[in-house]
């Protein structure tokens, strides 16, 4: 099956070529992705806001749940100042602002990410929940707890790497007039 690919990359975005897009996929400004990074869109747009940090082999899948009987077409929406650390995966429904995904997580499409949220390294959640604000969930069990603030933004590593990336790799181009 072949999928219609619609890529909008904002100005100010860095999207490295060796990234996948597949779908309709919309990419707010100051946002980056990295080479080997892959953004799914099958069963509906991807809206990605701004500030995000999409690192190496991270996956973003919107995808087509078996045996779902929902007629309406579901839009998978990214906040603002997400960090997608490498080789995490989320299937996520919904992901608000100041989230952290670290490394080798996995957030499935029953899941709901507020704001400020921290998902741990290798963490795994599968079952049907919206996490509260400022959860931060790690170790083996995936112990869970409230933390007071959200996590800090990544400015500095955003604007290091906007004007690093492109000495090293290939970039999609946004087209002016794209949002």
């Amino acid at each position: 099956m072949s999928m219609k690919s619609s890529v909008k990359i904002a100005p100010g975005a860095v999207v490295c070529n060796e990234c996948e897009l597949k779908g309709d996929i919309t990419i707010g400004s100051m946002t980056i992705i990295h080479p080997r990074a892959s953004i799914i869109a099958e069963a509906g747009p991807i809206i990605i806001g701004e500030n995000n940090l999409i690192e190496e082999q991270a996956r973003i899948t919107n995808k087509i749940i078996p045996g779902s009987t929902s007629s309406s077409t579901p839009v998978l929406i990214i906040g603002s100042n997400n960090v997608f650390e490498v080789d995490c995966h989320s299937e996520a429904r919904k992901i608000g602002d100041n989230n952290i995904l670290e490394a080798k997580s996995f957030v499935s499409h029953d899941v709901e990410i507020t704001n400020g949220c921290i998902i741990g390294a290798g963490c795994t959640l599968t079952c049907s929940e919206v996490l509260p604000e400022n959860t931060v969930i790690y170790g083996k069990e995936c112990l869970r707890r409230q933390q007071m603030d959200r996590p800090p933004t990544q400015t500095l590593q955003l604007d290091y790497l906007t004007k690093v990336l492109p000495n090293y790799h290939h970039l999609k181009k946004s087209k002016k007039g794209q949002a």
